[in-house]
């Protein structure tokens, strides 16, 4: 039995060591935090419990790619979630024109819904879906799919810029506002996220997205539970403070705690310019640090977690887009622009959810320039001037609200608040990246980190390597269980194959 040390108990690490411990590894996952999960953790605030970074997932409708991944792992009837409404999966609203856009799921229910407000457009409007499909339907990993390339991408419109391919069907300006409504929410930008990342996500909501039931924390404790079982361990509260590395060779770790961990394999689902702090400087090349340092990071986000009164707002089983303007939606990673440009926000599902929501999240993507100002400061001590600045931030969020739900804030009984330093302190990202590395069209390579490097018994896992998200993090994480495996190994067992 091979034994494997995973830094990081998030998404990525949780999958990786589910699926090693499934194969017979022994998996010992270290989580700095006191709550595993990453993006997945859930925390309790005013009575209720809030999710903190996975709010809307896809591929786990019957036959989707992520539940073929968590039937294999044994987990996929456990996993408590709720599909969006499909008739009303999301609802678009443009202060703009003061027009509002209700998409549904289905690829043609799609079509229809958009065709519905843009009736010109409707030819090009399935022209565009098609492609969409087409680029998803060409990646053999999205499909797992056997592949001799880990990572293959058809030629054929895959690294255009994401707003030049949907300008290459869409002729009407404001619809090619409407089909990127997701991008600000993944990290786009204009003129550079590859159209591949665009039709990878747009295919998976258009599929059908879900949402956790009461807290996606649940789905963590699910990943973990299958290390468990298998004789693995997770343990929470105690992150890697040091990675001894000799000779291209991790020897051990060294916890917080002071405990010493010595494995045959480790893994880093880390940020990479994390894990840079926590290994000497003559581990890596030189090239290969400057590299990880200087890759620009996708921008961060300002969330409001509400509590509201009782019976005061209703429970909406889709998520509702705000944006000021079309031509903005690839424009929130522009720091010379007016935060903020838009928001999500939605009613997490609860167990026996009624018509009544006790509870609103908000999230608003900002650049961690914001909060630059504070950047050396730690949780619970960065002064009165960053509250005030929070509290600033927040009454303008609220006033958004307003526009599209009049009243909002006198059914509100409680507000809490985070900033980009928040997601970068709690998921230990750099700049509180909420995707990773940003991708580049125009230097795919640069932003493409290989799970394996330098280090012979180190491998890498996460949104920062290949793809990013609750889909892209597990397909990724099937890339580097195969490096320890065998290529197509995880495939080939997802699929029913010895």
């Amino acid at each position: 039995m091979k034994s494997v040390v995973i830094i990081g108990g998030g998404l990525g690490g949780l999958f990786t060591g589910a699926m090693l411990s499934k194969e017979g590894f022994n998996v010992v996952v270290l989580e700095k935090n006191s709550t595993i999960g990453g993006g997945l953790q859930s925390f309790k605030r005013f009575g209720e419990t809030f999710d903190t970074g996975m709010h809307v997932v896809g591929g786990m409708q019957e036959g989707g790619n992520v539940r073929r991944i968590c039937e294999y792992l044994g987990i996929a009837d456990k996993a408590s979630l709720a599909p969006v409404d499909h008739e009303c999966s999301d609802m678009l609203h443009f202060a703009e024109d003061g027009a509002t856009y209700i998409l549904k799921n289905g690829r043609e229910n799609f079509i229809d819904s958009l065709a519905s407000y843009f009736s010109e457009e409707r030819t090009n409007i399935g022209n565009y879906v098609n492609a969409l499909y087409a680029i998803a339907d060409n990646i053999d990993l999205f499909n797992l799919r056997p592949s001799g390339n880990t990572f293959s991408l058809p030629p054929e419109g895959s690294l255009l810029p994401a707003d030049d391919f949907i300008a290459r069907y869409i002729k009407d300006r404001k619809l090619r506002g409407v089909l990127a409504y997701i991008n600000p929410f993944y990290g786009g930008r204009g003129n550079q996220t590859p159209a591949y990342i665009h039709a990878l996500i747009q295919v998976l909501y258009i599929n059908g997205t879900q949402r956790f039931i009461g807290g996606s924390s649940r789905f963590a404790e699910l990943l973990a539970d299958v290390i468990r079982d298998h004789g693995g361990m997770v343990v929470p509260s105690d992150g890697v403070k040091w990675v001894e590395i000799n000779d291209r060779h991790v020897d051990y770790v060294v916890t917080r705690s002071g405990s010493r961990y010595v494995a045959d394999y480790y893994i880093s689902a880390i940020h990479p310019c994390a894990l840079l702090n926590i290994t000497s400087e003559n581990t890596f090349p030189k090239a290969y640090r400057e590299r990880l340092n200087t890759i620009p990071n996708s921008y961060s986000a300002f969330s409001l977690y509400v509590k509201m009164r009782d019976g005061s707002f209703p429970y909406l089983n889709y998520s509702e887009y705000y944006m000021t303007n079309y031509d903005d939606v690839w424009e929130f990673g522009n720091e010379r622009k007016t935060w903020p440009l838009g928001f999500m926000m939605m009613t997490p599902p609860e167990d026996n959810q009624g018509g009544a929501s006790r509870k609103v999240l908000v999230t608003a993507p900002m650049c961690f320039n914001e909060v630059r100002q504070w950047e050396h400061t730690s949780v619970g001590h960065r002064g009165t001037d960053y509250e005030q600045w929070k509290l600033e931030k927040a009454n303008l969020l609220m006033a958004q609200i307003e526009n599209i739900h009049p009243g909002f804030s006198k059914a509100v009984e409680s507000l809490n608040t985070s900033s980009p330093l928040t997601i970068r302190d709690f998921y230990a990202v750099k700049d509180g990246a909420i995707s990773g590395y940003s991708k580049d069209c125009h230097n795919i390579a640069l932003s493409q980190v290989p799970v394996v490097c330098k280090v012979r018994n180190l491998l890498l896992t996460g949104q920062n390597n290949r793809l990013h998200g609750f889909c892209g993090v597990p397909l990724t994480a099937i890339n580097t269980c195969e490096a320890l495996l065998g290529q197509n190994y995880i495939i080939n067992r997802i699929n029913g194959k010895e």
